[in-house]
């Protein structure tokens, strides 16, 4: 059995997955194999199913930030200071329980734990949940925000191991009862790559330290903060799920400097005086007649 506390984030239900004090959350190997012949499943049957509409997202000031698929790893780009909630949406027709973790720290509890042993946030069938910050107690929660190592909520409890990601790990239910409702279509506008008009400042300032060769320091890698109080209020329910989870999405996230470090965006023409050369021609393009 385990317990599940239902948070109420802006307004919207949200549940959320605890284990009972005592009760031993991970599932012995022959409770599988028991469910297996109940059904007539193989075991091959019963690995893990991923779905690839499973959605996490990053937003800050409401808007998706642009993501960039390196060496099979997603980055964004952390913009110091700035407030940032995570929106995670469930493609079944049927409720979904996710682990989610920042720093390597779960956003419920503050506990680095396996996903499975995690306390968890459930999602309605095709619902869409956006988690704003660290719940601190029943009635109240802490923003997010970007910011660096030393000033995060991952140094202040001495969890430095895992800082620049954000994991969401999704559980189904053992006895899904299927909604029979029609899916909510789904809008899948393309991000805008380019910077937003207020961003012009943070550009020129980003070119400026690119410029001077300034890299950033041990200590100036990007971090999630414990940021200001919020209300969030909870209750119990309980919930059985399956011990393999249905997916996995992770995201990396860096400071730009880091990110330019790393090859995840291009160094600026007249950064990298390399890149400029070859595009150097001996004349000037024919026009057109």
């Amino acid at each position: 059995m385990r317990r599940i506390h239902l948070f109420s984030w802006a307004g919207i239900p949200v549940l959320v997955l605890t284990a009972v004090a005592g009760t031993l959350l991970k599932l012995p190997a022959s409770a599988d194999a028991t469910a297996s012949a109940a059904t007539g499943e193989s075991q091959e049957m019963r690995q893990p199913r991923y779905y690839s509409e499973f959605e996490l997202t990053v937003l800050v000031d409401g808007r998706r930030v642009p993501e960039y698929q390196v060496r099979d790893k997603t980055y964004i780009e952390a913009l110091r200071g700035a407030e940032y909630e995570l929106q995670i949406r469930n493609p079944l027709p049927e409720r979904v329980a996710v682990a989610l973790s920042v720093d390597g720290l779960n956003s419920i509890d503050a506990r680095h734990t396996s996903a499975w042993n995690a306390s968890k946030w459930v999602i309605e069938p095709y619902g869409t949940i956006t988690i704003g910050g660290w719940q601190m107690s029943s009635e109240r929660a802490r923003r997010f925000y970007f910011t660096n190592e030393n000033d995060s909520y991952a140094a202040k409890l001495g969890q430095t191991a895992n800082v620049g990601i954000i994991s969401a790990v999704f559980f189904r239910e053992r006895s899904r009862y299927p909604v029979p409702i029609t899916p909510p279509s789904v809008s899948r506008k393309p991000v805008d790559r380019g910077q937003p008009k207020e961003d012009t400042a943070r550009e020129a300032q980003r070119s400026e330290s690119a410029a001077k060769g300034v890299r950033p320091a041990d200590d100036d890698y990007a971090a999630t903060g414990i940021g200001r109080s919020v209300t969030n209020e909870v209750r119990w329910i309980q919930m059985d799920l399956e011990s393999r989870p249905a997916a996995e999405i992770s995201i990396r996230y860096e400071f730009y400097a880091a990110l330019l470090r790393l090859g995840v965006v291009p160094r600026p023409y007249d950064v990298d005086p390399l890149r400029r050369r070859e595009q150097s021609r001996g004349f000037s393009p024919e026009p057109r007649r």
